[in-house]
């Protein structure tokens, strides 16, 4: 603590007035500011009440007795208006008349002063017992240290309060959080709120402070990096509010924004918003770590004698890991690194990381996070297939994205994988209507969009443009056009193809388009309709901005979207849809087989048994291999190959069936053509799947019953449930099938089960095209009849309808 004795200008006598300058001038002292002047005012006030209490002993002839500092003033963090908490501790052996004038010889001067007193008068077994009946009397004490008399009270006192804080930990731990959900349940989060209560708010001062009570009670501690200059940045925050209010605030109103950022030597109130909310988001982060490895050590204390009474010594053994996927494990409730796992030579395992975790709904493990920030490979430019699905999947698993995304912004992980990211980091957003800040907004908006992927055919693009729409807000001007820019780049960055990045560009520059246009303009003027259309281009383009429309204004806020608002921009789009498909030509079916196709059907017809082949794939960023199978046209091909793949933990990125009629030769070959990657290890030999192909082909494997003893075995997490699966059928794309589009979650066995709704349902499978884009699939299927012939429409609609059940 700085002496007040080193700093002679400030020194004063034992009244108030002499205080009282002494102080005004400290305050006013440029170069005094942050720690130094809160440990400086801490010191000067208390010499000015150790000459008050010496007076006032001499006075009364009270002995036995100690003036106590508590809460903040014991961290001697006071600030220009901090409230002074003050315990007087005596030994219980003077006179309660005696006492209780030594009292008000300390107090009055303080309340004559017009500063702010909690106090209280108290034995040490007294402040002993209500610490332990009321939490914050309990938390004061932890920072308590002496301000005049005899400090060994106080010394018996601390050992014993501290020991109490430790050993009832477990009862007192889960209070504290519970009082901090409470308050931040009425006061809001601090790094969201345009005027931001600084002590109050999840992740202000309070919360700071609790943190430092559970590191005080040995059961676990926070993140230390970055939480003791969060602290001193709201600090400083509310040193300046209450030189600029002169009142003892917390509360940072809008309209004393800008003096507080000037006295801080900030830009602007932004600025000034921004580096709260910077600080904020570490303190709340500490805190979410701080309260799962609280809860966690609980958990495991409460299960370990029931542990030990049933199993033994092996009670004591730790949890099982579960794999995720490659390089990823559950442990302990926690998504953490495989033992095996190597970020150095896997550019790839953070992204995969994130995804596993979210999918499963599950928490990051901190030290994990923080090996694949330190270790992690730089990813290529540009990415490779995998990372962009990973992102992909990651964005689409709804809820725990952003929790996932937030620790990995924490370690400074994301604006490692995407630079642009940045300039939106923690930026307020002044509209009242806006929710969040600019960068959690990118994140809900990206949460609302993985609930309508089931309505567009590119989920991947959905939300992808949900991650970038408000990107420019990092840049002067237009954010809209600054935005298509930088979104582009991104998607470059990422690895789209051009096609991909002109729609995205589009998405990003037109994002308000619908909304403005349903709510500003003339709906049956023609020319409104048609600019639209022109700015659009393509339905598929259309479909995605309505949906990007009402995910970018249900993460706004409650006041951006309402059903009349939905029902315009349903017009609107209706109508755009509408010109657009009177010049967009209806889509036939996918190219001609290849060679190599052809003489694996030839094969096959000439075996009668089904032929496989392992293809690698050219590119070089390609995720798994192309696996080809040809089989001699029969009931069951679709379900049976898509179930042994499932057998074999073989994810399916991308699917092709076709049947081929080879010329001069009797029947028919069904060629399918996969792409498949291992979900985890490595892949199976085609020796082994052709076996069980031909297996489940005859009836002697039973894949559905194995499918169900894998799925109650190791069921998988999720971590909120999904939009439900749809499926539709597609008027006017070929004149030769009936075709079903179907929009699921990707998950284990998805195409066997679609497989088997159809043999059901009796239907011949045509063709089937399968696409996966994150963790979403989009299937299209040509079906006829048995007769080769399209179905009629009330079959077509019962056999979606048995499909969609199916899945659901």
């Amino acid at each position: 603590m700085t002496s007040v004795e080193e700093n002679t200008d400030h020194t004063a006598d034992s009244g108030p007035s002499g205080y009282a300058a002494a102080r005004l001038r400290l305050l006013q002292e440029e170069s005094q500011s942050g720690p130094s002047r809160r440990s400086a005012l801490a010191g000067l006030t208390d010499t000015w009440l150790n000459a008050l209490f010496a007076a006032a002993v001499r006075e009364t002839g009270v002995r036995g007795a100690t003036l106590v500092a508590v809460g903040g003033y014991g961290r001697a963090e006071l600030s220009p208006r901090s409230d002074l908490d003050l315990l007087l501790l005596h030994d219980g052996r003077a006179e309660p008349r005696a006492l209780s004038a030594l009292a008000d010889r300390v107090w009055y001067p303080v309340w004559d002063l017009g500063v702010a007193l909690d106090h209280s008068v108290r034995t040490p077994a007294e402040a002993r017992r209500t610490a332990g009946e009321d939490l914050k009397v309990h938390l004061g004490l932890l920072d308590a240290r002496t301000v005049a008399g005899d400090a060994g009270l106080l010394a018996g006192l601390r050992t014993s309060v501290l020991a109490d804080w430790r050993n009832q930990a477990a009862k007192r731990l889960p209070e504290l959080h519970s009082l901090c959900r409470e308050r931040a349940e009425r006061a809001g989060e601090l790094r969201f709120l345009l005027e931001p209560d600084l002590k109050e708010a999840r992740g202000g001062l309070r919360d700071a402070t609790a943190l430092r009570a559970v590191a005080a009670s040995w059961l676990a501690d926070a993140p230390r990096e970055g939480l003791a200059e969060a602290r001193r940045r709201l600090l400083d925050a509310r040193d300046a509010l209450h030189l600029v209010t002169g009142r003892a605030t917390d509360r940072l109103s809008l309209q004393e924004q800008d003096q507080v950022a000037d006295r801080l030597g900030l830009l602007d109130a932004d600025a000034l918003l921004r580096e709260v909310y910077e600080a904020a988001r570490v303190v709340s982060y500490a805190g979410d770590v701080t309260w799962r490895e609280v809860g966690r050590v609980l958990r495991a204390r409460a299960a370990r004698p029931r542990l030990r009474g049933l199993l033994g010594a092996r009670g004591d053994r730790a949890g099982t890991r579960a794999p995720l996927a490659e390089g990823v494990v559950e442990s302990d409730g926690e998504a953490v690194l495989a033992l095996a796992a190597r970020p150095d030579r896997d550019p790839v395992l953070a992204l995969r990381f994130a995804a596993a975790a979210a999918q499963a709904g599950l928490p990051v493990s901190l030290h994990a996070v923080r090996r694949l920030a330190a270790q992690g490979k730089p990813l290529p430019v540009p990415w490779p297939a995998e990372a962009r699905e990973q992102l992909l999947t990651l964005l689409g698993a709804g809820e725990p994205t952003v929790a996932v995304w937030e620790a990995l912004e924490a370690e400074g992980l994301i604006t490692r994988l995407l630079p642009d990211w940045e300039r939106v980091r923690c930026r307020p957003q002044r509209n009242p209507v806006h929710t969040w800040t600019v960068d959690r907004h990118l994140i809900e908006t990206a949460v609302r969009a993985s609930a309508l992927t089931r309505r567009v055919g590119r989920p991947d693009l959905l939300l992808m443009a949900a991650l970038l729409h408000d990107i420019g807000k990092g840049w002067p001007g237009d954010h809209s056009v600054a935005g298509e820019t930088i979104a582009r780049d991104v998607a470059t960055r990422i690895g789209f193809d051009p096609q991909d990045i002109a729609v995205l560009g589009t998405l990003v520059r037109h994002h308000l388009l619908l909304i403005d246009t349903a709510t500003r303009r003339d709906l049956d003027d023609p020319a409104t309709v048609r600019t639209v259309a022109d700015a659009v281009g393509s339905v598929g383009t259309l479909e995605i901005l309505h949906a990007l429309t009402e995910a970018d204004a249900l993460a706004t806020g409650p006041a951006a979207w309402s059903a009349w608002r939905g029902s315009l921009v349903a017009d609107l789009v209706a109508r755009v849809a509408a010109v657009l498909r009177g010049s967009t030509p209806a889509a036939g079916e996918p190219d001609i087989p290849t060679t190599e196709q052809e003489r694996l059907a030839v094969e096959a017809l000439r075996t009668g048994e089904p032929v496989l082949a392992l293809q690698a794939r050219q590119e070089e960023d390609a995720v798994g291999v192309d696996l080809v199978v040809a089989v001699p046209d029969q009931p069951g091909v679709l379900p049976a190959a898509a179930g042994v793949l499932a057998l074999h933990r073989l994810t399916v990125r991308a699917a092709d069936l076709r049947s081929m009629e080879l010329p001069d030769r009797l029947g028919e070959v069904l060629v399918l053509r996969w792409r498949v990657a291992a979900e985890y290890g490595a892949l199976p030999q085609a020796a082994r799947l052709r076996t069980d192909l031909v297996r489940a082909l005859d009836g002697s494997l039973d894949v559905p019953a194995k499918l169900a003893d894998r799925e109650a075995a190791y069921p998988r997490r999720r971590g909120v449930v999904p939009p439900p699966p749809r499926v539709t059928v597609v008027p006017e794309v070929s004149s030769l099938a009936t075709v079903l589009e179907v929009r699921a979650p990707d998950a284990v066995g998805l195409l066997h089960r679609i497989g088997r709704a159809l043999e059901a349902a009796g239907v011949r499978v045509r063709s089937a095209h399968v696409s996966t884009l994150g963790a979403n699939a989009v299937d299209t299927l040509y079906v006829t009849t048995p007769e080769g012939k399209p179905l009629d429409p009330g079959a077509a609609s019962a056999l979606a309808a048995s499909v969609t059940a199916a899945l659901s």
